[in-house]
């Protein structure tokens, strides 16, 4: 079983930068696909970006497609979400999730995760 700890959210301005870091205990991310889900007021949680066990496939979700940039350090047994170009519609809870399934398309998907962090609120102002 592992445990996940996001840190790194916080209020920034419209355009501004933050880097979520989601801690991993218990086992090693190296043997997990890794994903970050965001979910706003009143809105159903959705997929943010995903990174398979080797980091060797990634996948984004549309509205963030090259403005976030994730990745893993396994040394530190922590995956990173580095948001640039935020704007309002990124305000939301972010949740990163571990999963045994280690790599696909399927990553992209709420339902393929096992383990949740209890998330950190980004809010960006206009």
């Amino acid at each position: 079983q592992v445990q996940l700890v996001e840190s790194g959210g916080g209020l920034v301005q419209a355009g501004g930068s933050l880097r979520l870091s989601c801690a991993a205990s218990g086992r090693t991310v190296s043997n997990y696909g890794m994903g970050w889900f965001r979910q706003a007021p009143e809105k159903e949680r959705e997929f943010v970006a995903a990174i398979s066990w080797r980091a060797t496939t990634i996948y984004y979700s549309d509205s963030v497609r090259g403005r976030f940039t994730i990745s893993k350090n396994n040394a530190k047994n922590t995956v990173y979400l580095q948001m640039n170009s935020l704007t309002p519609e990124d305000t939301a809870v972010y949740y990163c999730a571990a999963t045994t399934v280690l790599t696909g398309p399927i990553l992209m998907n709420s339902g393929t995760y096992h383990y949740w962090g209890q998330g950190t609120q980004v809010t960006v102002s206009s």
